[in-house]
């Protein structure tokens, strides 16, 4: 049951109540100056479903001796579930089960054996930055709403763009990193064509983008989102006129680096865009982006090897004539006043084609500032030894294949190759009879013989999380995903 009311709100008694001193104003049947909620139940309420996400999420999603997930069927785990909404509200300990419920049967992206996407792990003090920006619920748009975190994100942003090698820039942090490239590639066709902020796409001649054959998706569902067409989307350089580039940096597959240096030769005349990630904190393998300081834009994802949490995506601009502002800005009056009582520069909202926007930098923030610059390196050159450990362990074992015997990153990409189908390599017919057993053991058409030998055992026993490239029916993942302890209890 719910305990009593609490003392809160002007005007009310010990317990919530209206005060007997105070005339009790009503409209509608409703009385106005009572209270809006119990407040002493609320924090009981809150105060018990954090000790659920402590046990549930935090300690037991990250035990190895844990499952990383209770896998049921859509149709079976909506009986489990009680996901209806109803009239009535619900007992205090029915919505503690429901959160329980929630987290028992979710997937725990932060297990060690969970390598299924790349924004897997937990760092607790990303975490804790994550819960006390959705607790102060403020929106990142004008500093009077948010001074601290406007500050924060100038500051992050700067810091981001120093990593990159740029003493000046601008950045906003972006829903995600498909916005970012959004960002992009809107920016760049604005800078070469400012008139189709007001004329439209009529105005325009008809553009291109270059981008390599491994780009993320999110290139393609651009050009379609900003009127360009997949037409355009040219994976070689075969015709001439307006363009612009997108460069890949390790993307999700391979993990493979195009070559920055040679790439921005050629984009000396053009717009360049290219994205890259965490690898340039590390002195030992930022070589790999050699030249990134050459790109007119960045989108970085700490959100990933970083671990910072979703959603943590930063686009990093070199520009420094108000770019983002002049291209996405609507100069609401209601928002954006010309005579606050403050320097209104500080008032960022203008720049995002949101209105309202989540404040994604102090996760980062906090983490960086319990790991500094110096932990930071030492996660991502971590990363790197887990990835050639693994990598020499599958080496020993019968049935891994490496599609690569070296990798520039920390993405492993393998075949397991089936018994019946073992020491067969090279005989004809071989790759037809491995792709058949791909073909007709796939699940939920994310399929692959060997992806249903990990997820039948995710399915039944909840004990691994793995990830298949449907593209060739290799697996891939990242080590910097896992604990050390992740990674010995895999290479037994």
């Amino acid at each position: 049951g719910l305990v009593p009311p609490s003392t809160s709100g002007c005007g009310r008694s010990a317990e919530g109540e209206v005060s007997s001193k105070q005339k009790v104003i009503t409209v509608d049947g409703l009385t106005l100056n009572g209270p809006l909620h119990d407040n002493k139940a609320g924090e009981l309420f809150v105060d018990e479903a954090f000790q659920i996400i402590m046990d549930e999420v935090v300690k037991k999603g990250c035990n190895i001796k844990e499952k990383v997930c209770e896998w049921k069927d859509p149709e079976m785990l909506r009986d489990l579930l009680d996901l209806e909404l109803g009239d009535s509200s619900e007992p205090h300990e029915k919505l503690l089960q429901l959160c329980r419920d929630v987290a028992r049967f979710s997937v725990k992206t932060n297990h060690p054996r969970f390598f299924n996407q790349l924004f897997a792990g937990l760092d607790h003090h990303a975490l804790v930055g994550r819960f006390l920006s959705d607790s102060l619920n403020t929106s990142q748009y004008t500093y009077e709403v948010g001074p601290v975190f406007v500050l924060m994100e100038e500051v992050v942003l700067t810091k981001l763009r120093a990593v990159i090698g740029w003493n000046s820039g601008d950045g906003i942090f972006c829903p995600g990193g498909s916005i970012s490239t959004m960002y992009a590639m809107n920016l760049a066709r604005y800078r070469a064509f400012p008139e189709v902020k007001v004329r439209g796409l009529w105005s325009l001649p008809r553009l291109a983008l270059f981008t390599s054959q491994e780009c993320h998706y999110s290139v393609k569902k651009s050009a379609c989102f900003l009127g360009i067409g997949l037409e355009n989307v040219q994976l070689s350089m075969s015709i001439t006129g307006n363009l612009f580039f997108s460069l890949h940096l390790a993307p999700q597959s391979f993990g493979a680096f195009d070559p920055l240096d040679e790439i921005a030769d050629v984009c000396q005349k053009y717009q360049a865009l290219a994205w890259g990630g965490s690898v340039l904190l590390s002195k030992k393998h930022r070589h790999l982006m050699t030249g990134i300081d050459r790109a007119d834009s960045v989108a970085w994802n700490p959100h990933k090897m970083m671990m910072a949490g979703l959603q943590c995506s930063a686009f990093l601009l070199k520009d420094t004539s108000n770019l983002l502002k002049l291209c996405h800005s609507a100069n609401a009056t209601y928002l954006f006043q010309q005579d606050k009582f403050y320097d209104i520069s500080y008032d960022t909202g203008d720049k995002s084609i949101q209105c309202g926007r989540k404040v994604d930098c102090l996760k980062l923030w906090l983490m960086w500032k319990a790991r500094g610059t110096r932990g930071m390196e030492e996660r991502v050159d971590r990363a790197f030894a887990y990835t050639r450990y693994l990598m020499d362990e599958m080496k020993k074992r019968e049935g891994f294949q490496l599609l690569l015997e070296v990798t520039q990153f920390v993405n492993i990409c393998f075949w397991y190759i089936p018994p019946s189908l073992r020491g067969q390599q090279g005989q004809e017919g071989y790759e037809e009879k491995l792709s058949k057993c791909a073909e007709g053991f796939g699940w939920g058409g994310v399929g692959g013989w060997v992806h249903m030998c990990w997820t039948a055992e995710v399915q039944e026993q909840g004990s691994f999380f793995l990830n298949q490239d449907n593209l060739t029916m290799y697996f891939s993942f990242s080590p910097c995903q896992a604990s050390q302890l992740a990674i010995s209890n895999i290479c037994g």
